[in-house]
């Protein structure tokens, strides 16, 4: 079985890598790097959808499914799960969707070995080591994937337990955030005006900020607390609805359950859907305040443009998931804008640190090969 998926894995990298390979761009490894942040924003998204169909345990074993490598294989387990309950998490349609997202996480996994392995060729064999091509970041980000990989396997054996579920989400934007800084690094970058440097601390503040709300937004999605007020502004008719913020944000509990094994109570989510509403205000304030800002500063107006166009429509696709009953599509592209502001953040908080002075003259043009 573990022979087969990792021919999947394989299978799920052939494509992009032959893509790469016949590319006419002159740096095949920047062009890498690109085509696996493409590919890893997509399997965020893609995680996103299987996590709002209730497809996490479609295959509720890990590596495999009911141990083979695919669905066709386990189809008589499957179907035998779904006769049982239809309507449970084993179904499958949900089994499919399950190892579709382990193909594609396997096939990015692949990409990153392959960034990994010619960045330290390329830093061994090259005479004048450039720092675009260092391999640490590569490495690290190799590690990363292998603890991402290690909380996907949790969220399957630990029956999709919140807090797991939530760090498997936070640690795959934290990879999204680390393939952007490493693909941003690749390009060539103009000088830019002394201001850019003012934004370094809000740029920072604004990342931090955000990372708290997305752990928030984990926190609704894994708890499935999308609906717990289904108005707005007010919640349950009133601006300050009764809420159990105790059990709520107890970290360390079943799925629907309390720390003391009780089932959790309305309050509760209604106290983690509010939290996240609320402090969803403060991020849209100090981003948008920031992209402001940013679209004065030349060599930095189109980043500060994507920043506000982003924020303003994560801000209309979270409103539409409470008005219109949590539609799964909506849902999805709630879970895409997050993904996307994490990348332009990313994109905005480079550009202030390590490019206030332009790409240096002795890697203007870099290497045609790997």
């Amino acid at each position: 079985m573990l022979i087969q998926l990792g021919i999947m894995g394989l299978l799920a990298a052939i494509l992009p890598l032959t893509m790469v390979w016949v590319s006419s761009d002159a740096n095949k490894y920047r062009k890498l790097a690109a085509v696996t942040l493409f590919l890893t924003f997509d399997l965020i998204i893609f995680g996103g959808f299987t996590r709002l169909t209730d497809s996490g345990l479609g295959c509720p074993d890990w590596p495999g499914c009911y141990g083979h490598a695919n669905p066709f294989q386990a189809h008589e387990h499957i179907s035998a799960a779904q006769s049982a309950m239809p309507t449970g998490p084993v179904t499958v349609f949900k089994a499919w969707i399950e190892m579709i997202h382990r193909y594609l996480a396997m096939g990015v996994g692949v990409l990153i070995v392959s960034l990994m392995v010619i960045a330290w060729l390329r830093w061994i064999k090259s005479a004048r080591r450039h720092a675009r091509f260092a391999p640490a970041m590569p490495t690290l980000l190799f590690l990363f994937v292998c603890l991402q990989g290690a909380f996907g396997a949790f969220t399957v054996t630990m029956k999709l337990q919140p807090i797991i579920v939530t760090c498997h989400l936070l640690l795959g934007l934290g990879l999204l955030a680390m393939l952007t800084w490493l693909h941003v690094r690749q390009r060539e970058h103009p000088a830019l005006s002394p201001t850019a440097v003012s934004l370094r601390g809000p740029a920072l503040l604004g990342a931090l900020l955000l990372f708290v709300q997305l752990a928030l937004g984990g926190w609704v999605s894994t708890n499935y607390a999308a609906l717990a007020c289904t108005d707005f502004p007010t919640c349950h008719g009133v601006w300050l609805p009764q809420m159990d913020f105790e059990n709520g944000f107890t970290l360390w509990r079943k799925l629907g359950m309390t720390a003391d094994g009780e089932y959790l109570p309305f309050p509760a989510l209604t106290a983690i859907h509010y939290v996240h509403r609320s402090f969803a205000f403060v991020v849209a304030a100090v981003l948008g305040w920031l992209a402001l800002r940013a679209m004065k500063i030349s060599g930095m107006q189109v980043v500060g443009r994507c920043l506000l166009a982003a924020l303003a429509v994560q801000l209309c696709t979270g409103l539409a998931t409470v008005y219109f009953n949590w539609p799964l599509a909506i849902a999805v592209l709630h879970n895409a804008g997050a993904a996307l502001l994490v990348l332009i953040l990313t994109m905005l908080n480079y550009k202030t640190r390590l490019a206030p002075h332009g790409a240096p003259a002795s890697i203007a043009r870099p290497p045609t090969a790997y």
